[in-house]
């Protein structure tokens, strides 16, 4: 057994156990940073998150700190998965950030059954441009962030041509998109879009803040991965293999006939299309009886290799050779001079000489059509909706649905709505966490936090949670897998993001008097600990807490008074939003 992850426990104040009076000290509160701040804040958590069995309503020792993904299962279930939430909870979770309050209603309101709302969701969902979003299109446009609408050739010429003009910061851009991207995923009613434009930029990833990416930041984002997200794989491989940012960022704009340099192709086979699952390693092609090369993988009943190799990428390196952004405007431009005209062979098959740029677009023909490339584009998105390891079932169906719509302009979209309409989809909770994006901004959504991105100390706080957006380096993307989010330095780093929404921002004065505050406001007819619990778990969650969660945070509440009996308008006032910075950090509101 793990020793707790804190061994200092800091008490809050004793509570006046009488009627609250009527005199000046009634309205004083706890001393707030000495608690929150201080590692009682911690040790209340752990009590949640690692309750093994329900407890009855007493005091129970303090369980040692969460150190993996499958403690944090066990916390909420005694050991055993989660309960089945009820399917507008997961439908809002893993198709958005988390519900604001009255989103489980309109949910409901779609239609007289929860399965019939489901189906007109995910509907509703897959068709953005019919959502009415100008309250988010309001806090876009209220903060003024001057390159969102610029062309690619003007975010060019004012970003690269003209960066030394003090009014043009090279890294504009980036710095708009970061903030307009926790916007949208806070105030969007358009939830699907945001969670698949995550999904894409991982599963396409450029480290945005490079010299190169991030002054057409923006045309990233905008063009190449929202514009192409629910539209056709093949035309998205081809957007982002065009795009200044990919092109810098693995170097094909140095790739050359004469000075090879296969970090784009290498990544466009391990990371883009087949993936490192369809790899069958270090083999030589064969030669045949008449001179030909024979792929040294099983191939299919068309005699398609059905796994790549290094030949592969060292022959598609050659393809994408003269790939280049023009200096002058930023757009795409092939330069015959740098290319390698002579014959290539990828995956089998021969690419004629001398047919120019065609070569790459034959490489990208290849691969966005290829069997391995369904699967693994499949699995990713299954694990981004449904778990870390999602059933080989829905995989192969949404694989079967990309490559029957493979020249289809919506694609992707046919893709998402097989995956999202599955009985698996339907059926699993619990098998992933929130990453810290994720967490933040259901926190910001369920308690309605006024959240504008420009506010001075929120970017510091939440890129220490581990997942600064559009800036994880290698290209892989930053992982979507349970275990690299729960261990114990991801969980303190939420547990401190909590603390700084619920302290720094619950009310002040001075600096803070400006900036958003989370928004508690508590029915006054609900006094015992029992009913403030439940209404505030229904409230932030959708539903009610398990007991082995509801009891630790009933206790808290409670602090010593029977969790039956109204409690005293001080001890409300002084406990309610530290009880529900308890619920947010609950493993129950951790699940997508």
């Amino acid at each position: 057994m793990h020793e707790p992850a804190f061994q200092e426990v800091i008490e809050p104040p004793a509570v006046d156990r009488t009627p609250p009076s009527t005199g000046e000290g009634a309205s004083q509160g706890l001393n707030r940073r000495r608690f929150i701040v201080g590692a009682g804040m911690v040790a209340a958590t752990a009590a949640v998150l690692h309750a093994n069995r329900p407890a009855p309503v007493a005091a129970q020792e303090q369980p040692p700190a969460m150190r993996s993904a499958q403690r944090l299962s066990a916390a909420a279930t005694g050991g055993g998965p989660p309960a089945l939430p009820p399917l507008a909870v997961i439908a809002l979770n893993r198709m958005g950030f988390g519900p604001r309050p009255g989103d489980i209603e309109s949910f409901h309101a779609l239609s007289s059954t929860e399965e019939a709302a489901f189906e007109a969701y995910v509907e509703q969902q897959l068709n953005p441009a019919a959502i009415d979003d100008s309250i988010c299109d309001a806090e876009i446009a209220s903060g003024q962030y001057k390159s969102l609408n610029k062309s690619l050739t003007q975010l060019w010429i004012d970003y690269v041509e003209n960066q030394l003009e003090p009014k043009n910061d090279r890294y504009q851009p980036f710095k708009d998109v970061d903030k307009v991207t926790f916007l949208r995923a806070v105030y969007s009613k358009r939830q699907l879009i945001e969670v698949l434009a995550d999904h894409w930029h991982n599963h396409f990833n450029v480290f945005g803040e490079d010299y190169w990416a991030a002054p057409t930041w923006v045309h990233y984002d905008r063009d190449v991965i929202r514009g192409n997200m629910l539209g056709n794989f093949r035309q998205m491989l081809e957007a982002v293999a065009q795009s200044p940012a990919m092109l810098y960022y693995l170097d094909n704009q140095s790739n050359s006939g004469g000075n090879p340099n296969e970090n784009y192709a290498r990544e466009l086979f391990e990371l883009h299309a087949l993936g490192a699952e369809n790899y069958m390693g270090v083999k030589p092609l064969e030669v045949g009886p008449n001179g030909n090369f024979i792929h040294p993988a099983p191939k299919d009943e068309t005699g398609r290799p059905l796994l790549y190799i290094d030949e592969d990428v060292y022959g598609a390196t050659t393809c994408f050779t003269g790939w280049r952004v023009d200096g002058d405007t930023g757009l795409f431009k092939f330069d015959a001079s740098a290319h390698f005209p002579y014959q290539k062979v990828v995956l089998g098959r021969s690419i004629p000489a001398a047919q120019g740029i065609k070569d790459g677009r034959d490489v990208l023909d290849l691969l966005a059509r290829h069997p391995g490339t369904a699967r693994y584009i499949s699995r990713k998105l299954c694990r981004r909706l449904i778990g870390d390891f999602p059933p080989e079932s829905v995989v192969q169906a949404a694989a079967d649905v990309f490559l029957v719509h493979v020249d289809a302009p919506d694609q992707l979209k046919q893709v998402v709505r097989t995956i999202l309409l599955s009985p698996e989809f339907r059926t699993t909770w619990g098998e992933k966490i929130k990453r810290p994006f994720e967490y933040v901004v259901s926190v910001l959504r369920a308690s309605e936090a006024d959240f504008a991105a420009n506010d001075g100390g929120f970017g510091w706080m939440y890129s220490s949670m581990g997942q600064p957006l559009f800036r994880w380096r290698p290209p892989n993307g930053y992982p979507d897998f349970r275990d690299a989010w729960s261990s114990t330095m991801p969980m303190l780093q939420r547990w401190r993001m909590v603390n700084w929404l619920i302290e720094w921002r619950y009310g002040g004065e001075g600096s803070n008097k400006d900036v958003p505050r989370l928004l508690f406001n508590h029915p006054p007819n609900l006094k015992t600990p029992i009913l403030i619990v439940d209404y505030w778990s229904l409230r932030l969650l959708g539903q009610f807490l398990p007991d082995s969660e509801r009891t630790s945070i009933i206790n808290f509440m409670a602090f010593g008074r029977s969790p039956e009996s109204d409690l005293p308008a001080k001890q409300i006032e002084d406990r309610l939003r530290y009880m529900i910075a308890l619920i947010f950090l609950s493993p129950s509101f951790q699940y997508r």
